[in-house]
């Protein structure tokens, strides 16, 4: 199945049916009277995240959607049915987005949740409702209210608990292959991954979920290479993992390089706890290693990890390391959460 985490839908809702002129005319029956209908109401417009969706490549292949109007009043006092709703169904962790693809309408972080998008149109009185002691043959009926009509964007940002980032052939798509069920492609040259994968890590007996996107290059924000469209990816990530290759003749300057895009990036991406891991440890021996690490901790002002994901040296290290900071995010949020829930008290 082809990944698409960025389509375009245009939604309309239903309109309302009009209300019915009509009199009551019955053989043998000496007063009559307005008996028209109301008008049914038009249908409304949702979104719905669902189980089993991971892509809205269904959306490539219909972008319009119509919920049904409303059926006219009838005579007899009938109602016109209402019309059928729309459900837009998308995988948990879209973003409903408005035609200028920044203003947030709904983010649908959890499995079910509905969001109302277009309210569907009310239908028109008939002149029954308009019968008073001094109009007994009231003539007029309202017309149902027109639909709502919208332009909006879907955007996918996977929901992951742990995001590879580095630059291309950094060793990100080996590493996720060494330590899940995934299986992305791998190869020696640069721009492999052309999508994000996923995996599910187990370490200690504990799971999470890992994200892998391509490669960052210098000027990414401005298009070059892939670009960073990739990056709403690793946004909801409680960590970052940053992959550097050990075999690169400056470790320091590829830090710098992937960091600078994610400050060029904007939001608090290069906000997130990171872990630095210099990759490909198998290919240098102790006196380059010992000189490469002590270059990028000077760089990066904090610790590195040494690690080879093909060897798998140092790998359950750094998985405990990624597992630490995923449950010290959990705990923050959750207390967070408590702290809601607690009514106020003098």
């Amino acid at each position: 199945m082809k990944f698409l985490d960025l389509a375009k839908v245009y939604i309309r809702s239903g309109s309302g049916g009009n209300g019915c002129i009509s009199f009551r005319r019955e053989k043998y029956v000496e007063f009559g009277g307005p008996d028209g209908g109301d008008g049914g109401r038009g249908g409304d417009v949702w979104v719905e995240a669902v189980e089993g969706l991971n892509t809205l490549i269904d959306f490539r292949y219909q972008q319009h959607f119509f919920a049904q109007n409303g059926q006219g009043g009838m005579g007899r006092q009938k109602s016109g049915a209402s019309g059928a709703d729309m459900v837009l169904k998308v995988p948990v962790g879209t973003e409903i987005l408005e035609e200028d693809e920044e203003t947030v309408v709904a983010d649908m972080t959890e499995l079910g949740q509905r969001v109302l998008l277009a309210q569907g149109g009310n239908g028109g009185w008939g002149n029954l409702h308009f019968k008073t002691s001094t109009n007994q043959a009231p003539r007029r009926a309202n017309s149902g209210q027109e639909g709502v009509e919208r332009t909006l964007w879907l955007r996918l940002k996977l929901i992951a608990d742990a995001g590879l980032l580095g630059l291309p052939n950094a060793g990100k798509s080996t590493f996720l292959a060494a330590t899940s069920n995934a299986r992305p492609k791998i190869a020696d040259y640069p721009f492999t991954t052309l999508h994000p994968n996923l995996g599910v890590v187990g370490v200690d007996g504990a799971e999470f979920v890992i994200a892998d996107i391509p490669g960052l290059i210098e000027g990414a924000h401005e298009g070059r290479g892939i670009g960073d469209r990739f990056l709403g990816h690793v946004e909801r990530c409680a960590v970052l993992l940053h992959l550097i290759d050990a075999t690169s003749e400056d470790v320091a300057a590829d830090w710098d390089t992937v960091l600078t895009e994610l400050e060029l990036y904007g939001g608090d991406l290069a906000d997130k706890p990171r872990v630095t891991v210099l990759n490909k440890i198998d290919s240098l021996d102790d006196d380059e290693r010992a000189e490469k690490r002590a270059a990028l901790e000077e760089a990066t002002g904090g610790p590195v990890m040494l690690m080879s994901g093909v060897s798998r040296e140092g790998v359950t290290e750094v998985l405990r390391a990624l597992r630490a900071e995923i449950d010290e995010d959990r705990l923050r949020l959750k207390a967070e959460d408590d702290g809601e829930g607690e009514a106020w008290r003098p």
